[in-house]
């Protein structure tokens, strides 16, 4: 139980962490960027910078699938990769299937694993409310 709970400690951290950084340096970038945006988009600049920052959030959120996926291929949880990136991408989306479980000696990473996943969409709800703001 101790190294799930160290091992998925340390992921979401990691996880924060890289969340943290990237999203800092999109804010850093967006002012020059709608600038950009408006010599080539003019009316639909606004929109244009929506979405690149909605793309820019699922590429975030793309990274840390990606994270849980390796820890969970790497740790001996799933023998191929193809059923580790399913089991993260469903359980990070806390959308939970069910098809693939963890056994005991792995289930409580799945728990941290829909923990990670539910604080980093909250997180970046928040992070595109105010890019809505800003670019308003």
């Amino acid at each position: 139980m101790i190294p799930q709970l160290a091992i998925g400690t340390v992921i979401m951290i990691v996880n924060a962490a890289i969340q943290a950084e990237l999203f800092n340096a999109f804010a850093r970038h967006l002012e020059s960027l709608i600038l950009w945006l408006r010599h080539r988009f003019k009316r639909f600049t606004n929109t244009a910078a929506i979405v690149i920052g909605a793309l820019f959030v699922l590429f975030v959120h793309s990274i840390q699938v990606w994270i849980w996926a390796t820890t969970f291929y790497l740790a001996g949880v799933f023998e191929n990769w193809e059923p580790a990136v399913y089991f993260a991408l469903v359980t990070f989306t806390t959308v939970g299937f069910g098809d693939i479980t963890l056994g005991p000696d792995w289930r409580l990473l799945s728990g941290l694993t829909a923990a990670n996943g539910f604080i980093s969409f909250g997180w970046s709800t928040a992070y595109m409310v105010e890019l809505v703001r800003r670019t308003a």
